[in-house]
């Protein structure tokens, strides 16, 4: 062994500067050494015993909080509308479902920090990971920034109240019922019984039809496309007719049929009624069309021909 080689080996910093450029050659990249050896440094200072004493108390935490979310969300049902009733408050059912969802969170919220007081061992592990890990950082803070979004807007819809539960609504061009309203998202079920899950940051920012956020009762459109020769006012009567004699029809509201559209070798008669509601108004209008269809085919009023 010459002279400088065994000089490199007594200095500390040459011999580390010879062990970090054999671990670059090797690895092909820069390798943070020093991060490598502060995580070691607390992974070695962990007592596993301590650990597993600490994953049988974070266990037994878990199952404390979910318990008292539990009772607590069944309490505030129960004694919420008695406490409106009393103070004679007016509070829906969507505030009163947000009340205790916040409930729930802050309780979970707090059973978090209780489990992360459990596991003081692993404080310097998680700091070596997070001091190389500035990429899974930032991603973790987009995902929180999300969620407060998100969260924030609950807290709005819940107070402005666009919508509420049980309100029937037009959503991106599904029409269905707000079933649920979580502090992360929306739940609409459809006709067809399909659950349309969105964001509260997305749906707060979007166009909402909502049908129900005052009176029930609507004005629906069906149109009857028919031959441009056909006979305007005869249709328009059997149209009125058939209309007038559907029960879900509200007969003190005016109807009206109107001309909308002549095109080429076609008519567009547009009938307007007041019917109940949203959920009604679909069957309405096919029920008034077929009846209104096979009348006019009696008639001998020709459809519009097909092109």
């Amino acid at each position: 062994m010459d002279l400088s080689r065994a000089m490199s080996l007594a200095d500390p910093q040459l011999l580390a500067d010879q062990i970090q450029y054999k671990v670059d050659s090797v690895a092909g990249r820069h390798v943070d050494l020093a991060s490598i050896q502060v995580l070691a440094d607390a992974i070695h200072e962990i007592d596993t015993i301590s650990i597993i004493v600490n994953l049988i108390v974070i266990i037994f935490i878990i199952f404390i909080v979910r318990a008292v979310a539990e009772i607590v969300d069944q309490m505030l049902r129960t004694h919420i509308p008695r406490v409106i009733n009393r103070a004679e408050v007016r509070m829906d059912e969507t505030m009163q479902l947000m009340i205790r969802r916040i409930a729930s969170a802050t309780i979970y919220l707090a059973g978090l920090m209780l489990v992360i007081l459990q596991i003081p061992q692993l404080h310097k592990v998680a700091t070596a990971m997070l001091a190389g890990a500035g990429i899974l950082g930032l991603a973790v803070g987009y995902a929180a920034k999300d969620s407060l979004s998100n969260f924030t807007s609950g807290i709005f819809i819940a107070i402005f109240q666009p919508f509420r539960v049980g309100d029937l609504v037009d959503f991106r061009g599904d029409y269905g019922q707000v079933e649920d309203l979580t502090l992360r998202h929306t739940v609409i079920r459809t006709a067809d019984n399909r659950r349309i899950i969105v964001p509260n940051s997305i749906i707060s920012t979007e166009p909402v039809i909502n049908w129900t956020i005052r009176e029930k009762e609507i004005t629906w459109s069906v149109d009857f496309d028919l031959e441009k020769a056909a006979d305007i006012d005869r249709a328009r009567e059997i149209i009125l007719e058939k209309a007038r004699g559907h029960s879900q029809v509200l007969k003190d509201r005016p109807l009206s049929v109107q001309l909308v559209s002549s095109k080429n070798a076609e008519l567009i008669l547009r009938l307007e009624v007041t019917v109940p509601g949203r959920n009604v108004a679909k069957a309405v209008g096919n029920e008034i069309r077929e009846a209104v269809i096979k009348e006019l085919e009696a008639q001998g009023i020709p459809p519009a021909p097909l092109l």
